[in-house]
């Protein structure tokens, strides 16, 4: 690896040359990753890649005037101090908000580098073109603005807002919620009829840790092997298994803890008040994220949580 500031003019100009072509492929990237779902955001991605293009040319104009048509393969791993760029067909999915802040920051990092190159450049024509380089992509924020303008209206960015709101609930909140209320309300029946059959903290907590772990292993795999996400877009099936897994395994475990006090009944009282916080919780995420009514998300999972806690204590009681 060589240090920025040993390079050449002739190797500074080969290197933005590489840039701006890998810059030119990362946006053609990000517009094929976006088409299908944000049509509209691809298109603004297609024209950024066109400017890189254009960008190249000018450059490759000026080089091949300097020094010739041999251009030397640098790229910014030969260069220390360079940030590595993940690989875009790497990703296994793209999140509208992320695509967008990765572009903004790869304008920046590209218009500082135009413009330390240009305090290098001893040349005038190159010094001249590297800063107006620099100056371009300080404006490509502007040019992203008006991209957006003009291609994002109001009713397209409000629909792909839609559509990125409605994969992070199928691919994030979904199995999260499902986990979680299957994890707080599937293990309060064993965990009271433990409680109430031996009144020993200790082996209420063992049961309590091994049906939340359980339940939790299930019902990961369970949604993992539900199915692949490619034909219902709920993200890869590894993910929305292991969100629900351990969303369930914390919804158990939740109520579990409070078994670790020696004293019985305090620990069962504050059990019980764990259980309480948890099915709130469960019913403002349905309200939050489901556009169920708060007062029915509520009433549906305390009858239910109700129901089951009882069933624990009879039975544990028998």
């Amino acid at each position: 690896m060589k240090r920025f500031a040993d390079l050449t003019e002739q190797e500074i100009l080969a290197l933005a040359i590489t840039n701006e072509e890998e810059d030119g492929r990362i946006y053609r990237g990000f517009a094929e990753g976006l088409r299908q779902k944000f049509p509209s955001s691809a298109k603004v991605f297609d024209e950024m890649a066109e400017e890189e293009a254009q960008h190249r040319s000018m450059l490759f104009d000026l080089y091949r005037e300097k020094f010739g048509d041999y251009l030397p393969l640098i790229r910014r791993q030969d260069v220390k101090g360079f940030l590595r760029r993940d690989p875009i067909w790497l990703l296994p999915s793209m999140r509208l908000d992320e695509v967008r802040k990765c572009a903004e920051s790869m304008e920046f990092e590209a218009a500082r580098f135009y413009r330390r190159s240009a305090e290098k450049a001893r040349d005038v024509s190159v010094r001249k073109l590297l800063d107006e380089l620099a100056d371009i992509e300080q404006g490509h924020e502007q040019l992203a603005q008006k991209l957006g303008e003009k291609i994002l209206t109001t009713d397209a960015r409000a629909e792909e807002d839609e559509a990125a709101r409605r994969m992070f609930l199928l691919q994030y909140v979904q199995p999260g919620l499902a986990g979680l209320m299957d994890g707080s309300v599937s293990t309060l029946a064993p965990l009271f009829a433990a409680a109430f059959a031996t009144h020993s903290t200790w082996e209420t907590f063992l049961v309590g840790m091994a049906a939340s772990v359980g339940a939790g292993i299930s019902m990961g795999f369970a949604e993992a092997l539900s199915d692949d996400g490619s034909l219902t877009g709920r993200g890869t099936p590894w993910v929305r298994g292991t969100i629900c897994g351990f969303m369930t395994t914390l919804g158990g475990i939740g109520h579990t803890l409070p078994y670790l006090i020696p004293d019985f009944w305090t620990a069962t009282a504050l059990a019980i008040a764990v259980v309480a916080v948890e099915l709130a919780l469960i019913s403002w995420i349905r309200y939050r994220y489901m556009d169920t009514p708060f007062l029915n998300a509520a009433f549906q999972v305390v009858i239910g949580g109700l129901l089951v806690f009882l069933a624990g204590i009879l039975i544990g009681s028998a």
